[in-house]
Parts: C-alpha cells; structure tokens; sequence
C-alpha cells in the first residue's frame, strides 16, 4: 500500500513563492517517477513537473523558469518550488507517484490535493 500525503499549498500574493511537499511511504519501487499535476475548476488535470528515480525532470511549458521540481529520495519525499506565481496558476495541486515493478508494470497513485490560490 502506497500514501502520499501533501503539504504546503495556500494564499499568496501574486509574484509570491509557495514550496509544496509531499511524502510518500509504503512499498516505493526503486524505479519511479514522481510528479505533480494541477486541476483548475472546470478544467482538466494537467502536469506540471515530474522527476524520475534517475533525476530527469520534465515541465509544463507554462511554468518553467518558475517552478523547479526536486526530490529526497532518502525521505521519499517530492518538492515543487513555485515562484513568481500567477493567478492562473491557482489550483487544487495533486502530487502523483508511478511506481514500476516487473510483475505489474506501472502503477499510479495520488495524493488528496492541496489548494493553491494566487491573489492578484
């Protein structure tokens, strides 16, 4: 059993910095990718970074120079620095893990969401 639980999100002030956290424990594999998607209301849910077990990261055009994605792997822990943020980058914020095993393959889990409101 895989949890991922968040941290972090709340109000700012547009141009303002916020860093959200997320934990994970459980049976992690060593090969996986960890990442955070972002679902504004009424739209879709959509990436917004990703690092993999190896270190490669990958953005959302709409967000780079802005937000930097890292990780502890020894707290199996994901970050996401958000700075110079916009209102539309107001979100409930998901942190998202892939885990991949040879017998079952890739396996996603997600964490519960965590509110980000940018104020302009």
């Amino acid at each position: 059993q895989v949890e991922l639980v968040e941290s972090g999100g709340g109000l700012v002030q547009a141009a303002g910095s916020l860093r959200l956290s997320c934990a994970a424990s459980g049976s992690i594999s060593s090969l996986n990718v960890m990442g955070w998607y972002r679902q504004a209301p009424g739209k879709q849910r959509d990436l917004v970074a990703s690092i993999g077990s190896d270190g490669r990261t990958n953005y959302a055009d709409s967000v780079k120079g802005r937000f930097t994605i890292s990780r502890d792997n020894a707290k199996n822990t994901v970050y996401l620095q958000m700075n110079s943020l916009k209102s539309e980058d107001t979100a409930v914020y998901y942190c998202n893990l892939k885990l991949f095993t040879h017998f079952t393959g890739w396996s996603a889990y997600w964490g519960q969401g965590t509110q980000v409101t940018v104020s302009s």
